[in-house]
């Protein structure tokens, strides 16, 4: 690891403030396995969870629900799970890339790339993505809990506090 990105690192916020959104249009708060996953993961890594919410995969219910947290000063983070296959009624990347100011590329290479690593070609069909609304950093994942602990473990985690800093400069 480079001098300049453990300085970043080291400068990076503690107090993270994240909102975890699980886009589905079955899921409850029983069986949400995906959305309690990440939320878990995120509070092991010493992330605060400012909200959690499971929404219809509506573009008429999630693009103003996104707006409100990307002005809401409470919260640095918006993570969502669900919604970003290639069925007519996932909408997540649709809605979430309209809404990105500054795309984070890097991000959806990075989790098809070590998905094709567990589950090969079938990888492809991912449509996550990330960037920035405003100041507020958005990532999506798909609602699996192995996507999920994939896309937390490996890329979210490690970087979420360093992407916050970068955000508010």
């Amino acid at each position: 690891m480079s001098q300049t990105v453990r300085e970043h690192r080291a400068s990076s916020p503690e107090g993270v403030r994240c909102t975890v959104i699980t886009v589905s249009d079955t899921r409850t708060e029983a069986t949400d396995t995906g959305g309690q996953l990440l939320h878990d993961l995120l509070v092991a890594a010493g992330y605060e969870i400012a909200r959690r919410q499971i929404i219809r995969d509506d573009p008429l219910t999630m693009r103003p629900l996104l707006e409100a947290l990307r002005d809401d000063a409470q919260v640095d983070a918006v993570l969502l799970t669900g919604g970003t296959g290639l069925s007519s009624r996932d909408q997540t990347f649709e809605t979430v890339s309209a809404l990105v100011t500054k795309p984070l590329s890097g991000y959806g290479e990075l989790f098809r790339m070590l998905s094709y690593q567990e589950i090969g070609a079938a990888a492809m069909l991912s449509r996550a993505v990330g960037g920035l609304m405003g100041r507020t950093v958005v990532l999506t994942m798909p609602g699996s809990p192995a996507a999920v602990r994939l896309a937390v473990e490996r890329l979210i985690a490690p970087e979420l506090r360093h992407l916050v800093r970068e955000a508010r400069r």
